[in-house]
């Protein structure tokens, strides 16, 4: 499958929400649902890393923006 280099992040989980609802479906043979299930779990590792990389780049935005400022994490820990 080729991804939108583009818009990587929207088009890896599109493919993904694709798969999921073939494989809830349950229309797919036992081989086809193991393969679609492998490329699912590739995908999510996928955006798991732009995830990531896209919240580094907002820490340091944020850490760029305000001179002395220590970076926050984009999450809320409680």
């Amino acid at each position: 499958m080729i991804m939108d280099q583009t818009n990587p992040f929207e088009s890896a989980l599109a493919r993904l929400e694709t798969i999921v609802k073939n494989i809830e479906a349950g229309n797919l043979p036992l081989e086809e649902s193991l393969t679609a299930f492998q490329e699912g779990v590739g995908l999510i590792q996928q955006c798991q890393t732009l995830l990531s990389q896209a919240e580094q780049k907002v820490e340091m935005l944020v850490k760029a923006g305000a001179s002395g400022v220590e970076t926050k994490p984009l999450r809320d820990p409680t």
